[in-house]
């Protein structure tokens, strides 16, 4: 196999959350692009159709699916739809998240005034809707003894991080060492599990304040690139690990993150 056909995805069927903008949707764009049907599944009916139409009109066909990923039930039921259709489910992008607020750094991100409700909506969908999507994606790919599964995780579950919330930070260390449990589970089914850690990027998480200069300028700061990244820089991890170019990972994290960890 020459060196291109490794990242060749045509004929594969790949299954994308959080798909309607920003990370997910340029991870959906880049499988599109490289042969593969895509499913989107997106809460926000407005952004579901949106990416659709752009991907219609790059001349690509995809489907979308309205899915709440703090509903494990949702996640199930698109799932099957998805291999019901398709004949099979080769690649399953756990991508859906929300911000927590902001870090302790600031008068209203301090632990004591972290509301409860809060808490436990950041941790039904970036952790339990994590778990329910591997969860789901793995009854249908060790059936069929083969997949990948992508994990949008973040370099905020490596260390402390004070731009960020607690349960951002909570969820994102939690779903690192998720990743690294499941891979030892499915490995022997051929089912390969790895993360992407990406660092501060250009999306619309946290109602767009990442969009906004001064947040942006204040993330740029802490980075040896001295920028943040723009969706479309997501695409080489992604595109890595959904394809035969990673057959020899299970259980990695990568970080795209503009060198934040190495610092």
């Amino acid at each position: 196999m020459t060196t291109a056909g490794l990242f060749d995805l045509t004929g594969k069927t790949a299954f994308v959350t959080g798909a309607g903008s920003g990370l997910g949707f340029a991870m959906a764009e880049c499988f599109a692009e490289n042969g593969a049907k895509v499913v989107l599944a997106e809460l926000n009916r407005t952004n579901l159709d949106a990416a659709l139409a752009k991907l219609a009109d790059r001349g690509f066909t995809c489907d979308g699916r309205i899915v709440d990923a703090a509903h494990s039930k949702q996640i199930e039921s698109a799932m099957d739809c998805t291999r019901k259709e398709f004949g099979a489910l080769d690649i399953v992008v756990a991508n859906a998240g929300i911000s927590a607020g902001p870090g302790p750094m600031t008068d209203i991100g301090t632990i004591e005034n972290v509301a409860p409700e809060r808490w436990r909506e950041v941790l039904d969908i970036n952790l339990s809707g994590v778990f329910s999507t591997i969860q789901c994606a793995a009854r249908h790919m060790k059936a069929q003894r083969s997949g990948r599964i992508i994990v949008t995780a973040s370099t905020a579950g490596f260390r402390g991080d004070p731009m960020v919330g607690y349960a951002y930070a909570a969820t994102k260390a939690a779903v690192v060492n998720l990743v690294r449990q499941a891979a030892m589970d499915l490995a022997r089914f051929d089912v390969h599990i790895n993360a992407i850690a990406p660092g501060p990027f250009r999306t619309s998480i946290g109602g767009g304040r990442m969009r906004q200069s001064e947040t942006e300028s204040a993330f740029a700061e802490t980075l040896p690139l001295g920028r943040i990244g723009n969706p479309d820089e997501i695409k080489g991890a992604a595109l890595l690990l959904a394809s035969k170019a990673s057959s020899f990972m299970t259980g990695a994290i990568i970080p795209v993150d503009g060198g934040a960890l190495s610092w």
